[in-house]
């Protein structure tokens, strides 16, 4: 594993897309002593598949992996999330994500988001912002995957999600398993624009969000009982 590399990871079917993605890549800053690279996936049998052939190929430590139809204008985002990923405990950094899944596991309709995008799933783009994260990050229990930045290798459950719904989910408590926190940092202005146009749910998403809720419901009951237990301490 190189500690010095950051490797930006893409899905890619529309090249015209995928390179403006990359012209913002370019005009981040770079810390000194680290090196940046591109790395994207063409024809993946899934999502979960494309980025875990991804890790196979390449060997950087720091890994974003990235919708193809995300612009980062933050500026300063490698310096951030490197800041950010020196507590060691925490695995996977998202913009925004859920601190509590909801039992019908589309973490958006929870009342307890963080974060913020420029987005445009509605047909314009807009601010989508959520409950504000007061100091440098808030553990939550799961990210989307419109970005999702690591600095361990977890297998993606390609044998499982082998479409292109929950796989983010799905990570998020597969580094939670593992041990690690997964958080939504604080954003005075957000980091990125998510230019994915109308939201397509008819390719399978209740199918895999079943799939999810089959596979996971363990660990969101274990959650909740343990945020209850550390509640009750504090009160």
């Amino acid at each position: 594993m190189n500690a010095s590399k950051i490797c930006f990871i893409s899905c890619v079917n529309n090249d015209e897309i995928y390179q403006k993605c990359l012209a913002y890549i370019s005009n981040l800053d770079v810390p000194t002593g680290y090196d940046v690279e591109t790395f994207f996936i063409k024809e993946a049998d899934s999502m979960a598949n494309g980025l875990n052939r991804a890790i196979l190929q390449n060997d950087a430590k720091y890994k974003v992996y990235l919708h193809q139809d995300v612009f980062i204008i933050n500026k300063s985002f490698i310096q951030d999330f490197l800041s950010i990923f020196s507590n060691p405990k925490v695995g996977m950094i998202g913009v925004v994500g859920s601190g509590q899944i909801p039992t019908n596991g589309v973490w958006w309709e929870s009342g307890y988001n963080f974060g913020k995008v420029y987005e445009s799933h509605t047909g314009l783009m807009r601010l989508l912002s959520f409950r504000n994260v007061e100091s440098e990050f808030k553990e939550v229990q799961c990210i989307d995957g419109l970005i999702m930045i690591t600095q361990y290798d977890i297998p993606w459950r390609e044998d499982i999600f082998n479409g292109w719904h929950f796989y983010d989910l799905s990570q998020s408590l597969e580094f939670i398993r593992a041990g690690y926190k997964v958080v939504v940092p604080r954003q005075y202005k957000p980091w990125c624009i998510h230019d994915c146009g109308l939201v397509n749910v008819s390719n399978g998403y209740h199918i895999y969000r079943q799939i999810f809720l089959n596979e996971y419901r363990k660990d969101l009951e274990a959650i909740k009982k343990r945020e209850a237990f550390a509640n009750d301490c504090r009160a």
